[in-house]
């Protein structure tokens, strides 16, 4: 059986809902950017989906999170895929400037994002060993 765990019981960092690219596409940006590990693909739960994001840097040097896709390939060529977190902020209908909550399930691996004033849970997903994200990296490539 997984274990799950509900927001109320890990470390929730805010983000702030911005607008970034000349589409105005939205991003989250980080409040506090030690809290992720920027560059790499981490899972990003979105309500009862888990998905690949990758945790880019914008120009002021801040964390953000641009997106949520099917799996660590979709998420380095965001092009390619559905970008769900995009359709998620879509349905939620909040203005610019606003805080989404991000979860943090499994430091530098796992992440959960939620609106304000909502509670989540999660699966509690251990990171794989070193030896194993290696060769998952280098087979998804």
């Amino acid at each position: 059986m997984v274990e799950r765990v509900t927001s109320e019981g890990v470390r929730t960092v805010d983000t702030v809902l911005e607008r970034y690219g000349s589409t105005n596409r939205p991003q989250l940006r980080v409040t506090d950017s030690d809290a992720v590990p920027v560059g790499e693909v981490v899972r990003l739960a979105v309500d009862d989906a888990e998905y690949r994001t990758r945790v880019a840097e914008d120009a002021s040097g801040s964390a953000v999170l641009r997106g949520a896709f099917e799996s660590p390939r979709l998420a380095r060529t965001p092009g390619e895929g559905e970008n769900h977190l995009r359709a998620w902020l879509h349905a939620l209908d909040l203005d610019y400037g606003r805080t989404i909550h991000l979860d943090v399930v499994t430091s530098d691996y796992k992440y959960g994002v939620r609106a304000p004033g909502e509670r989540a849970t999660y699966a509690a997903t251990e990171a794989p060993d070193d030896g194993l994200a290696s060769i998952a990296r280098d087979l998804d490539g």
